[in-house]
């Protein structure tokens, strides 16, 4: 059942997400080469309930950490581990979700320790425009499909890899909801958009082959097939009469149309 969220579970959320991006924030200077996922997790578990809020990926589904932490090849759900040393020049993904008052918000943010390389740098602008296209077709009347189509038609233009098997999802006091938003698709199809409905969009981009390996070996962390660089990034938005609303604004000047 796809669920319309009132004005006080609107503002709930984006409470929420202001934690969120806070971490975020803090996240880009605390991180340093030399250092662990494990650390950099501990750091953001430590830095969520500072806030008087929940970890919400921590237990989801047996998942043991606070946060998704993602190295160049891995495309999503890298678990943080002792043994995964940042280096100078690695793409790291940053997702999480928050949980404050009973209400959720997840993101994803993508940055470089060090050095990004060019190929680095034109992968996280193509997949964060990916992600603005998305957002811009999240307009009352359109159909999820308009959603996934212009992420597809954008990127795999340029030659880039579209992951399909993981996707965006609605969300709100529980984290996954109907509707399921994928990064593909036709437009003028599936579920027709509504004001109030909370969705995440977070496009997987992949400068190979789109598709995804197995599990690794501690059950979550999925990578490229090919061991190309993958980015990903993602906001939780509400749909409105005025347009989409982003509840997990990093830059609030670069989203100032996205904030009504």
């Amino acid at each position: 059942m796809i669920t319309l969220k009132s004005t006080r579970e609107i503002e709930g959320m984006e409470k929420a997400g202001e934690i969120l991006t806070g971490l975020f924030h803090k996240l880009e200077t605390f991180i340093k080469p030399g250092m662990s996922t494990w650390e950099i997790d501990k750091y953001s578990y430590e830095y969520i309930v500072g806030h008087n809020a929940i970890p919400g990926e921590l237990n989801f589904e047996g998942y043991k950490y606070s946060t998704c932490i993602s190295v160049n090849d891995m495309i999503c759900h890298g678990c943080p581990s002792k043994d995964i040393i940042v280096k100078d020049g690695d793409l790291i993904k940053l997702d999480t979700v928050i949980e404050y008052d009973g209400y959720m918000s997840d993101a994803c943010h993508a940055i470089v320790i060090g050095n990004a390389s060019p190929e680095v740098k034109k992968l996280m602008d193509v997949t964060l425009k990916s992600l603005y296209l998305g957002i811009d077709q999240a307009v009352v009347g359109n159909r999820i499909g308009d959603i996934g189509h212009a992420i597809q038609t954008y990127a795999e233009g340029l030659g880039y890899g579209v992951v399909r098997d993981y996707i965006g999802h609605g969300i709100g006091p529980t984290m996954h909801e109907l509707p399921d938003v994928p990064h593909y698709g036709k437009a003028g199809h599936g579920t027709r958009l509504k004001a109030g409905m909370t969705i995440t969009i977070e496009p997987m981009i992949n400068v190979g082959d789109w598709r995804c390996s197995e599990p690794g070996d501690d059950g979550w962390t999925i990578y490229t097939v090919d061991g190309s660089l993958s980015c990903q990034y993602e906001h939780t938005i509400v749909i409105t009469d005025e347009g989409p609303k982003i509840l997990t604004s990093f830059d609030k000047e670069h989203d100032a149309k996205y904030l009504l």
